[in-house]
C-alpha cells in the first residue's frame, strides 16, 4: 500500500511539472490508462521511479516530447467499425450534401487511417471537393505518420475488406500506390486534409464544422474531462452539425446531453439539435 501511494504522489508531481513548466493538462486521463503509459515509457528508458523522470522533462524537451506522445494511444485501422461508414455514406452525407461547402473535424486522428476513410467514402459520394478537414491530435509523431499518409503493404489486406464491408464502390488498391513493403496514399485524398496539433484537454474552438469525428478518444479520459470535451464539440459544431463518437462512448450525463439528437444510437451519431 506504501508504494501504491508514493507512485500516486510521484503521478501528480510529474502531472504538475507538465502543466506548470509547458502547459500540458493531463490530470484528468483515465488514471488506469495514464499508469499504463507512464510504466511503458519508464521501461523503455530504463527507469525504476516515476519522479526520476520530472528532471529530465524540465530540462529535455526532446524527452518531453517523448513521454506527451507515449500517453497517446495511436490505435486505429481503416474503416474501423464498417457499419460506422455506412452509416456515413447514407445518413450522414446526404445532410452534408445540403451545404455549399463542407468543414470536417477530425479530433484524435492518431496516424490518420480514419481520415484517410472518411475522404474515400466523401469522394466515391462526389462530396471530397467541397469539403475542408482538419484533422488534430496531440501527438506530433502520430501527425506527422498521418500527414506522409504511409502505411504498412501487410495492413492493406485487412484494410480492404473493412472497406469492402463498408460498401466501398471501388478497388481498394486504387486508393494507394505501393512501393517494397509500404502503401502511400494518393495525393487527391489529402490535398484538402490540414493536420494540426490540437490538445483537447486544454485548447479551444478553432472552428465551426458540420462535422466532428472523434472515435475512441473519450475512452481515455475520466468524467470531467470527458464532459470538457463534449461541451467544446457543442460549442464548435454549427447548429444541425453531426457529432460521431466510438461505438463505447456516450453524451450521458454530460452537460450537453439534452443538446444533441440521437440520428443513429447505434453507430453512436448525434445531431446538435437546430433550435439551439
Amino acid at each position: 500500500m506504501e508504494d501504491e501511494e508514493v507512485e500516486k504522489i510521484e503521478i501528480r508531481l510529474l502531472l504538475e511539472a507538465l502543466r506548470q513548466r509547458y502547459g500540458y493538462e493531463f490530470h484528468n486521463y483515465a488514471e488506469a490508462s495514464l499508469r499504463r503509459r507512464i510504466g511503458l515509457f519508464m521501461s523503455q528508458q530504463g527507469l525504476q521511479h516515476i519522479a526520476q523522470l520530472i528532471p529530465q522533462v524540465l530540462h529535455d524537451r526532446e524527452f518531453l516530447r517523448s513521454l506527451v506522445n507515449s500517453f497517446s494511444v495511436p490505435v486505429t485501422d481503416m474503416f474501423r467499425d464498417p457499419a460506422v461508414f455506412v452509416a456515413l455514406r447514407e445518413t450522414v452525407i446526404p445532410i452534408l450534401k445540403t451545404y455549399p461547402f463542407v468543414t470536417i473535424w477530425h479530433a484524435g486522428c492518431s496516424t490518420g487511417e480514419e481520415v484517410y476513410s472518411l475522404a474515400i467514402v466523401l469522394h466515391e459520394e462526389n462530396l471530397l471537393e467541397r469539403c475542408h478537414i482538419f484533422a488534430t491530435d496531440v501527438n506530433e509523431d502520430s501527425l506527422s505518420r498521418a500527414k506522409a499518409g504511409v502505411f504498412a503493404l501487410e495492413k492493406m489486406v485487412a484494410f480492404a475488406e473493412n472497406y469492402q464491408n463498408a460498401q466501398g464502390r471501388a478497388c481498394f488498391s486504387d486508393y494507394y500506390h505501393a512501393r517494397y513493403r509500404f502503401a502511400k496514399m494518393k495525393h487527391f485524398l489529402n490535398k484538402n486534409i490540414v493536420f494540426a496539433a490540437h490538445n483537447l484537454a486544454t485548447d479551444s474552438v478553432f472552428i465551426h464544422p458540420q462535422l466532428i469525428m472523434c472515435r475512441n478518444v473519450l475512452i481515455y479520459f475520466n468524467d470531467i474531462l470527458q464532459n470538457r470535451v463534449l461541451t467544446l464539440f457543442y460549442e464548435s459544431l454549427d447548429r444541425g452539425g453531426i457529432l460521431c463518437l466510438g461505438r463505447h462512448e456516450s453524451l450521458r450525463f454530460s452537460d450537453v446531453e439534452r443538446f444533441f439528437q440521437p440520428l443513429l444510437a447505434e453507430e453512436r451519431l448525434f445531431r446538435k439539435t437546430l433550435t439551439c
